[in-house]
């Protein structure tokens, strides 16, 4: 299912238009950039001024008067809070969600309460529940309501990281095995890398940039507006299995690589790679203790303007990578586009299923 939004609206400030072609889609911005108002205005609670929101019919449309109500546009929303009902239990809440069903939930109940954790506590009142374990009831009782679009509006803010790690476990299995579309608000880039896979970048009520999470990542233009350091790429690879000292490998399309966690053999992946992580080398490094070096081609340099630094872009065996080095360095090994070079990659972590 495609989501087309093209709004404007004078409070809040916002005039833009994006494409969500399914999976899920993060819209990533600060604080104040527009993000939850564009979420509250796919979902009926807000009305722009003009424009147009289609799903698989219209939901809004200035131009007609068009404009379903919220109970009628099929969407779930969760939450920074997970807004239960106090005075039901567990199980009592999840039956809420399932009065709103049209069609068939696209996970039974069943398997829905295992992906989730919640067995244990179904008796329970929301009450007694930990943050991570509301928010895992008011996920459930989302989905039982079988909407076409799930919207999560910073559900995993309020929590700590053991509990915003279990709420991510928990979306990637719900992505996989439901392939309901999402709409992801986040301004924690770690959230979005892990989950999304179409970024829509929103500053100050506009649409800065939109596309594949891996495309933008990699666009040295983007590198301010991601953080800085926290400008990189993303590499797919599979699991093909543990070695006997315990790393697991990754093949990827250029070269096997090695992480230090337990994964499931098979399993694909998408492995992130910071630009400030990559040291460049002339040759194959010897006699190093990094064990992650990978061939690479130089395909553009991007001068920090007059800063001291340099973006290289580079292709991975047909992906984008980013490396970030002094203009010194760049200058003392006569890089430029063509040029074949060796990336050690000093630090990986998994950015989600591939």
């Amino acid at each position: 299912m495609m989501l087309e939004v093209a709004i404007r609206s004078s409070r809040p400030d916002l005039d833009l238009a994006f494409a969500a072609p399914g999976g899920v889609t993060a819209l990533f911005g600060p604080s104040g950039a527009g993000k939850t108002s564009i979420l509250r205005a796919v979902a009926g609670l807000a009305t722009p001024d003009a424009g147009r929101i289609h799903s698989d019919r219209p939901l809004f449309d200035s131009a007609t008067g068009l404009n379903l109500p919220p109970h009628r546009r099929r969407i779930a929303c969760v939450f920074q809070e997970p807004r239960l009902f106090p005075h039901l239990s567990v199980a009592a809440n999840l039956r809420y969600g399932q009065r709103f069903a049209a069609d068939r939930p696209s996970l039974p109940e069943a398997r829905l309460i295992e992906i989730l954790g919640i067995g244990p506590i179904l008796g329970r009142r929301t009450a007694t529940l930990s943050g991570g374990e509301a928010q895992r009831v008011a996920l459930g009782r989302a989905i039982l309501a079988a909407p076409r679009l799930l919207l999560l509006d910073e559900p995993m803010t309020a929590l700590d990281a053991p509990r915003r790690a279990e709420i991510m476990t928990c979306l990637e299995r719900l992505r996989y095995e439901t392939g309901l579309p999402m709409l992801l608000v986040s301004h924690a880039l770690d959230e979005v890398v892990r989950l999304a896979t179409t970024l829509v970048m929103i500053e100050g009520g506009r649409l800065r940039a939109a596309g594949p999470v891996a495309d933008l990542l990699a666009d040295p233009a983007l590198a301010e507006t991601l953080g800085g350091r926290e400008a990189g790429a993303l590499l797919a690879g599979r699991v093909a299995g543990r070695d006997p000292d315990g790393l697991t490998r990754i093949d990827t399309a250029a070269g096997p690589l090695w992480l230090p966690q337990a994964l499931v053999p098979g399993v694909a992946m998408r492995l992130r790679v910071r630009a400030a992580d990559i040291t460049l080398a002339l040759t194959r490094p010897e006699g190093l203790s990094a064990l992650n070096i990978l061939p690479v081609t130089v395909t553009a340099l991007v001068p920090d303007g007059q800063g001291p630094g340099v973006t290289v872009r580079l292709d991975c065996a047909g992906a984008p990578l980013l490396a970030r080095i002094t203009a010194r360095s760049c200058a003392a090994m006569a890089l430029r586009p063509g040029l074949p070079v060796w990336a050690v990659l000093k630090a990986l972590s998994i950015a989600g299923a591939g």
